[in-house]
């Protein structure tokens, strides 16, 4: 197994164990909402500090429902990614053409 290889099946693992671990020991446990987002959290610690508070503005769009707002949060994130790999595949493509037409070049 190469060195690479090596390094990316770690780094799998780790992700695999970032995703399970929480569930596996039952960190959510005992709460309403077990997995919610920090803007929840920190609402929630503001309402209870201050339940006079008023938000100085509201949101442009409110999703009717938490899956809607989930469903977007994760169309947003796959289109980031995509972004990315489109922006570095094109590097890496450029460089190979680079290192080809100069292979060709000297030879």
């Amino acid at each position: 197994m190469t060195r690479n290889a090596k390094i990316n099946t770690l780094l799998l693992l780790l992700v695999a164990a970032l995703a399970v671990l929480p569930l596996a020991l039952g960190l959510g446990e005992g709460k309403e909402e077990p997995f919610t987002g920090a803007d929840a959290q920190a609402e929630a610690a503001i309402t209870e500090l201050r339940p006079d508070y008023e938000p100085w503005f509201s949101p442009l769009y409110e999703p009717p429902s938490g899956e809607v707002e989930s469903a977007l949060f994760a169309l947003q994130a796959a289109l980031g990614a995509g972004v990315l790999a489109y922006y570095f595949g094109v590097r890496r493509g450029r460089r190979q053409g680079a290192a080809a037409a100069s292979a060709t070049a000297e030879s």
